[in-house]
């Protein structure tokens, strides 16, 4: 099911805003390193992460920025559906050394913008994430492009993403309002702590807005 892109459909929106406000503050976190390569996890399914790095990749290139957006949920992956976009390949046959990474972009509607979808879902996707070829692959892209964003599966669920944050520059973690108990939040902060992961901040999605039509806020 294709996600509205509240930054493409309205861009003077009060969440559109909050995206780019969350792209400048990044720029701050680390000001001895510069943030390439980013997670973007929650600790449960319907948080909202996907939808949030949609709209972050989209912020990131109305800058200027060359951006690739990888779904990297090789288990429910649908961000080709939100860019309709095809997924006959994508990283699981990259990580299946099938086609070479920079073969499986697709360029998206939004300018500056390019995307790798999941592929076909393997039988084995923390296998593939497991191995070496997904180190040079995210070494390769860093210095290809100027941001990468990954979207990853929730936390508490498979260790998908652990292996992916802790080989990027940042993590953002997306917590949905009334969605997750905070138990599971301060579980999901302790296993990327665990996986050497460097968290960037949080998202916290969802949240009701007074005086506006608008119910998606994101606060950094």
């Amino acid at each position: 099911m294709a996600r509205k892109l509240i930054t493409i459909s309205d861009a003077m929106a009060i969440p559109s805003e909050q995206f780019r406000t969350i792209r400048t503050n990044m720029k701050f976190l680390q000001p001895n390193q510069e943030i390439k390569t980013i997670t973007v996890t929650s600790a449960i399914s319907g948080e909202g992460k996907t939808t949030n790095v949609a709209n972050l990749a989209v912020v990131f290139a109305q800058e200027g920025k060359k951006v690739l957006l990888v779904d990297a949920d090789m288990r429910k992956p649908t961000l080709h559906h939100t860019f309709y976009l095809d997924n006959d390949g994508g990283l699981s046959t990259v990580l299946a050394r099938q086609q070479l990474w920079h073969e499986a972009v697709q360029q998206t509607s939004i300018d500056g913008l390019d995307m790798i979808t999941s592929g076909p879902i393997p039988p084995n996707p923390m296998e593939l994430l497991a191995t070496d070829t997904l180190t040079t692959v995210v070494e390769e892209m860093k210095a290809t492009y100027d941001i990468v964003l990954f979207d990853v599966p929730p936390l508490l669920f498979v260790a998908d993403a652990q292996i992916i944050a802790n080989l990027c520059d940042g993590t953002i973690l997306v917590i949905g309002a009334g969605a997750v108990h905070k138990k599971a939040i301060v579980k999901a902060k302790s296993i990327l702590t665990m996986s050497q992961a460097t968290i960037l901040g949080t998202v916290l999605n969802n949240v009701q807005m007074k005086h506006t039509h608008y119910d998606q806020y994101s606060e950094y």
